[in-house]
């Protein structure tokens, strides 16, 4: 399975969990931003986390294009602050010049790495306002190592949403 087609599979499980969770009935509203994107318009694409079964915790998944240095596509994060609402918000990419990398080393790991300028969409955090500009870099990990991961940037009215996910449960596709 290529790295697009695992990057997707693991996306639609994860919505598949939310929703089946909303349908039982959990007892906290989750707000996990749908995103709609034609699997032929997609170059890039990640997930990072899990869908939140905790008091705490924090999401992400995206997707999009890229031609040259310019990439356009959507993101979405969600983070679980214990007893408050869940603070989502939605990224526009396609606001300034994206860089990828490929070949280089992270950590010792070999791979391809993407720095995509955005913008936030929409927001329910009120300390992070639509129009805020920040920067999230995926890198996608080569040759069946598995050490992939996805970083938010933002200035200090966004901070709270600045996340670095690695792990297991990260998931990126670059174009090769």
């Amino acid at each position: 399975m290529t790295g697009l087609r695992r990057a997707f599979v693991c996306a639609l499980v994860a919505t598949a969990l939310v929703a089946a969770r909303a349908a039982a009935g959990a007892s906290r509203q989750v707000a996990y931003c749908p995103l709609t994107a034609s699997a032929a318009s997609v170059s890039w694409a990640f997930h990072a986390g899990t869908p939140i079964q905790a008091a705490t915790g924090s999401y992400a998944h995206g997707s999009g294009s890229l031609s040259g240095d310019v990439a356009t596509g959507r993101i979405c994060q969600v983070d679980r602050v214990r007893a408050s609402m869940d603070r989502q918000i939605q990224l526009s990419v396609a606001h300034g010049r994206a860089v990828l990398q490929r070949g280089i080393s992270m950590d010792g790991v070999r791979g391809a790495q993407l720095q995509l300028p955005v913008r936030v969409a929409t927001s329910t955090d009120p300390r992070c306002s639509a129009g805020t500009a920040g920067k999230v870099t995926l890198f996608s990990s080569y040759n069946g190592v598995h050490q992939d991961f996805a970083r938010f940037a933002f200035p200090s009215a966004c901070r709270d949403h600045d996340h670095q996910y690695r792990g297991s449960g990260v998931a990126v596709s670059l174009p090769s």
